[in-house]
Parts: C-alpha cells; sequence; structure tokens
C-alpha cells in the first residue's frame, strides 16, 4: 500500500507541474492565437477548399456535382498545359542563369564597399518598393516592338534593325524573366548581406596573409559560410517562378502562341477568363505537387551531400 500510494503522490505531482507549465504558457499562446488564427482563416481554410473543390465539376465558382479526377485528367491533356509546364522549367533554367547569380555577385560588391554603401542599399532595394503590375508596363515601353519602342529606338540610333523582342518566342521568356530579376533581386540583395555580416573576418585575414586572392577568398570562404542562405533562396527562388503571374499577363497575355503562358496565368485564364474554377484549381494543386516533389528532392540531395 506504502507503494501505491508514493505512485499516486508522484502522480499528482507530475500533473500539477504539467498544469503549472501550461499555465505560464497561456500568455505566450495569448500572443500567437490571432495570427495563428488568422493564417487557418485566410490561408490553410482556402487551400483546403480549393483543394476538394478541384474534384467536383463546377459551374462559374460553385460546386455542381463530384467528379474525380477528370479535371486533372482534362487540364494534363490539354496541348496548352504541356507547353506551359515546358514554359515553366524554361522559366526556371533562365532565372538560375540570369538571375541567381546577380545578387550574390552585387551583394558582395556591396559588402566590401566602404563608402555609400547605405546608397547602394537603397538603390538596390528600390525597383522592390515597384508593385509587379505597375513595372510591367514600363518594361513594355522599352521592349515595344514598333519604332517607338526605347530600345528599337536605341537600335535605330545605332544603324541597326529593330527587334520584335516580346513577340519573338525565343526572347520572351527571357525578357520576362529580365523584367523579374530587375524587381525582385534587391531584397535577396539584402539577405545576402546580412548572411555575409555574420562571415568570420579573422579567416579573410588568415587567407590574405597565405597570399590568397579576392577570387579565391569568395571561393573559399564567403561562397561556403553563405552556402545554407544560398540553399535556402535557390528554393525560394524556383517557388516563385513557378507562381509567376504579374509579368506575363501584363506583358504577354501569354503570347505569341502560349510561348510565355506560365502555370499561373493558365490558372489565372482557367477561373476568370473561361469561369472553370475546378479547372483552375486543379492547376494549382498539380504546380503545388510539382513544387512539393523538387523541394524533397533537393533537401534529400542536399542531406546527403551534408553527410558525404
Amino acid at each position: 500500500m506504502p507503494s501505491l500510494a508514493n505512485h499516486t503522490t508522484v502522480k499528482a505531482r507530475s500533473g500539477s507541474r504539467v498544469w503549472g507549465r501550461s499555465l505560464r504558457d497561456i500568455p505566450s499562446w495569448s500572443l500567437i492565437a490571432p495570427s495563428l488564427l488568422f493564417f487557418i482563416v485566410f490561408h490553410w481554410r482556402p487551400l483546403v477548399s480549393g483543394v476538394i473543390l478541384s474534384f467536383f465539376e463546377t459551374k462559374g465558382y460553385n460546386a455542381v456535382r463530384f467528379n474525380g479526377l477528370q479535371n486533372y485528367i482534362d487540364v494534363v491533356s490539354n496541348s496548352v498545359f504541356q507547353q506551359t509546364v515546358i514554359n515553366t522549367f524554361m522559366y526556371v533554367f533562365w532565372s538560375l542563369v540570369l538571375g541567381f547569380s546577380v545578387p550574390i555577385v552585387v551583394a558582395i560588391m556591396i559588402n566590401e564597399m566602404r563608402h555609400w554603401r547605405p546608397f547602394f542599399k537603397f538603390a538596390v532595394y528600390f525597383p522592390g518598393m515597384v508593385p509587379g503590375i505597375a513595372g510591367a508596363p514600363l518594361w513594355m515601353f522599352m521592349f515595344d516592338p514598333g519604332p517607338g519602342g526605347l530600345l528599337n529606338m536605341l537600335l535605330d540610333k545605332l544603324g541597326m534593325p529593330p527587334s520584335e523582342w516580346l513577340q519573338n518566342s525565343a526572347l520572351t521568356i527571357p525578357l520576362i524573366i529580365l523584367t523579374l530579376t530587375w524587381r525582385a533581386f534587391g531584397g535577396t540583395v539584402i539577405l545576402y548581406l546580412a548572411s555575409l555580416q555574420g562571415v568570420n573576418h579573422e579567416l579573410y585575414e588568415a587567407a590574405t596573409l597565405d597570399g590568397a586572392g579576392i577570387w579565391k577568398r569568395i571561393r573559399h570562404i564567403t561562397i561556403p559560410q553563405i552556402s545554407p542562405i544560398i540553399g535556402i533562396l535557390l528554393i525560394l527562388q524556383i517557388i516563385g517562378v513557378f507562381q509567376l503571374l504579374y509579368e506575363p499577363l501584363t506583358m504577354t497575355e501569354g503570347g505569341p502562341n502560349n510561348a510565355s503562358m506560365s502555370l499561373m496565368l493558365q490558372s489565372y485564364h482557367y477561373a476568370f477568363r473561361y469561369f472553370e474554377a475546378g479547372r483552375s484549381l486543379a492547376v494549382g494543386v498539380i504546380t503545388f505537387i510539382i513544387l512539393a516533389v523538387m523541394t524533397v528532392i533537393y533537401f534529400r540531395l542536399s542531406k546527403r551531400s551534408e553527410t558525404e
């Protein structure tokens, strides 16, 4: 009986400790509750509702009847969707070629400056303050295929023939990525600059004493030290490119001949041009699955390289 009494006493004490911790956590939960409620109502609830609605035949934005995977079959069998998937991976390719290394280079250059650093921080971040829907018309004026386009006027001054620019299917995606890089790389530069502040300067001093030049210091010290943030921003950039909408919508509307159609633009067309909400949501779910698979593959490869 004494052992049973001792067991009951220990259990009561452990329960009181758990209850005490719960009471201490109430202020923390009260602080996080509004954000958690906002996240559930305005993020998770629409996501879950969208996934469910993608399995229904819709009339406008209302579910009519359950049709299983028919929306997905209709979307995938569409030749425009197949072209759109190819376009999206081309967007990713050109974003890595044109836009991935630029923020790293600019961040390193600004980090090495001794004067005017705050000015250049603001200068590189300023384009990111311009909304994408407002910045795209500025680039449309530059890429206007007529004689009044800014770049064509410059070519005319140089005695060169005008170009079709965005009307050229071979140039459409690289030019859109160029505009996206102009708008988005400033925030990435700021993140890289913050990461560079954490690099131990003693490593640079030791490398300098060993006779290492600036390129060797960047290659063997700077890049390895900021590699974690590079990996995270790589994933975020790919996710952002898969969600590309404003630039192709305002600059080309997916043309010419669907050469610049993106997954989000096709989803937009299904929802607001053809009023087929089920197919629009099916495109969104397919995009999510592609991104999830790519992210898992990346983290597994990254974990394997770290263990090796």
